[in-house]
């Protein structure tokens, strides 16, 4: 089973606290992680700010190294290739409530948050 995650679903260990590979591991068992180019190049640029978001950034990206295969794309923007890249795999991670709204509509099942720390999967 392969999941594409974007950059909340990253961010998310130092954002909300989840600890978004164990609950993968929870809810799928033995899967595949792959990242967009776009999202990493995302994390990339928010990773050089300050505050949490810059630190959120920075943990995502050494989530990225150590978890995901980073996959190219052809979208120009990060939500858009994690729309194409879902398109192809088996379900995609985040809790942006937009982009979850454009995924379910192309029938890519969702894993978003619920609850404070619990991923759950919603089907189109």
């Amino acid at each position: 089973m392969t999941v594409v995650l974007d950059a909340n679903a990253l961010m998310a260990p130092v954002e909300v606290g989840v600890r978004t590979f164990e609950e993968l591991d929870r809810l799928l068992g033995d899967h595949r992680a792959v990242v967009p180019a776009a999202v990493v190049a995302e994390l990339e640029s928010l990773a050089g700010g300050a505050g949490e978001a810059g630190t959120a950034a920075s943990v995502a990206l050494d989530l990225v190294d150590r978890e995901c295969a980073v996959v190219e794309h052809d979208a120009a923007a990060a939500d858009e290739a994690v729309l194409e890249v879902g398109r192809e795999v088996d379900h995609a991670v985040t809790s942006d409530g937009p982009l979850c709204e454009r995924l379910l509509a192309a029938d890519v099942p969702v894993i978003r948050l619920r609850g404070r720390t619990n991923f759950e999967i919603t089907e189109p």
